[in-house]
Order: structure tokens, then sequence, then C-alpha cells
């Protein structure tokens, strides 16, 4: 389990598949991270969900479910040594997942639902709030301190853009700084699901922009965010949820790389 999302000497990486998919699959896409933390010398958290809850369709894909999720995600920590991260969705669930998981994520739908900002905090995880599409960077103080309020040994908030009319979403770089202010926490970008376009895709599914997804992450490493969030997959297409936004998983190592580059070159020149 990390003993805090924040390293002074480096960012970290929560990355994963959308939803936990077969044990080969989730191991080998964990195997790869595994490899990227040990070759970049950065932390690195596995994040997969049991359950989409708030997927637009009743009949989308949603994942294998609390029960077999939660041994699957167990079955990735063992043969990778990552800590895990999932999402909860209910109050219910939070002690059954904090059993397996070693951070707690609230999906940036729910980052207003008290009772389940309380029940996160009170299981004794870190937890990571993600920030509403809809919401500013200051709004977010409120989630935090709710969060804060259960006891959660330590809180970070992920910037995941912002509604901009129907179907997009927009970055403002502004966010990192002011939302570490706010929020007195490590500030992570989801850059994947900021080129999320929802609704856009086929049968009403989510479309997205995955051609963004370098150069917005670059940005966020210069603007101040202290950890990228990506979701991978070896074959985007294929993918049961959202793959128009992820990152196939032979580019990731690059990309990452060439973030933490700029992450470090950035504060050096800062320091000098």
């Amino acid at each position: 389990m990390p003993q805090r999302f924040l390293a002074d000497s480096s960012p970290f990486l929560i990355a994963g598949p959308c939803v936990v998919e077969s044990d080969d699959l989730n191991v080998r896409v964990g195997d790869a991270l595994a490899e990227l933390a040990v070759k970049l010398g950065i932390g690195v958290i596995y994040k997969a969900s049991y359950d989409k809850a708030n997927r637009s369709r009743l009949n989308a894909s949603r994942g294998p479910g609390l029960e077999t999720g939660l041994r699957a995600l167990e079955t990735v920590r063992s043969a990778t040594g990552l800590p895990i991260l999932t999402d909860v969705h209910e109050p219910a669930h939070v002690p059954l997942a904090a059993r397996v998981a070693d951070v707690l994520q609230i999906p940036a739908f729910l980052c207003r639902q008290t009772d389940l900002l309380v029940a996160a905090g009170k299981a004794g995880r870190p937890v990571n709030v993600k920030k509403g599409q809809w919401m500013s960077p200051e709004e977010m103080r409120g989630a935090v301190e709710k969060v804060r309020a259960g006891g959660a040994p330590e809180v970070a908030v992920t910037e995941r853009g912002t509604f901009f009319g129907y179907g997009d979403l927009v970055v403002d770089m502004r966010s990192f700084p002011r939302l570490r202010a706010a929020c007195n926490a490590p500030v992570i970008f989801d850059a994947t699901h900021s080129v999320q376009q929802p609704g856009q895709g086929r049968d009403g599914s989510s479309g997205g922009e995955r051609g963004f997804i370098p150069p917005l992450l670059y940005a966020a490493a210069a603007a101040g965010a202290d950890g990228f969030f990506l979701e991978t997959h070896p074959d985007p297409a294929r993918a049961p949820s959202d793959g128009p936004n992820m990152v196939p998983l032979d580019q990731l190592a690059g990309i990452v790389g060439l973030a933490v580059d700029v992450w470090h070159r950035v504060r050096e020149a800062v320091r000098a």
C-alpha cells in the first residue's frame, strides 16, 4: 500500500484498463506497468473498476461486479506487487473494496455524494476524488473535507476536464494550482477521460479523441500536476468500455516517459 500519493522527487502514475477484464489481460497490463515503474523510477498504482455503474444505457458493459471484480484485482496485486485502486459507487461497497484496494476512488459524477465520501474516508485507505465535470476547482474543497472528516489518511483530487457544451470537455490548466490551493492535496491529471466525448460514440456510448492525450498530459506535467492518470489497453478497439479514449499499451511507456521528463525539467527550471 502506498504510504502517500505524493513523492517530492517524482510524479506518480495511476493506470490500467477501464474495467476489470480477464485475468490474463489484467495481469498483462499489470506486468507492463510494473516494468514501467522500474524503468522510470516512479510509483505506479494499478487501476481498474469492478463495476462501471454510471453507464448511460441499461445494456452497456459494466464489468464483472463486486465479488468477481475484487477477486480479479487481488490476482493482479499478487502477480505484480502493484498497489490497487478501484472505484466505489455505494457506501455499502466501501468496506468490501477496502479489503482489496489500497486506494479508493470516487467517480466524478459522485463527488458530491456525502454518505459515499464519508464512508470512503472511514475505510482507512487513501482516497482519490475525481472533480465533477461541472465543478470549479474551489468547489472541490467541500468534497475533500467530507473525506477527511471520515478519517482518510490521505486525499488526492483529480482533474478530468469540464463540460463544454454537449459531448465535449476542455481542460483549464489553471486548475492544478487552484485545486492544490483550495484542497491542500496532491492533484492528479486524468488525461484519458479529459479527451472523452460523452454520448458521441456508437449506440450512445462515449467517444474520444486519444490523439490529444499526449499534448494535454505534457501541458499538465508543466502546469503543476503531481500525478498522472491514464487508462490503457492492449487493444483499445476491443475494450468493453471507453476504448476511444484509452492509450494503447504499447505506446504508454513513451508517452509517460516524456511526461515525467517534462515534469522534472519544469521543476528544475523553477528551482533554478
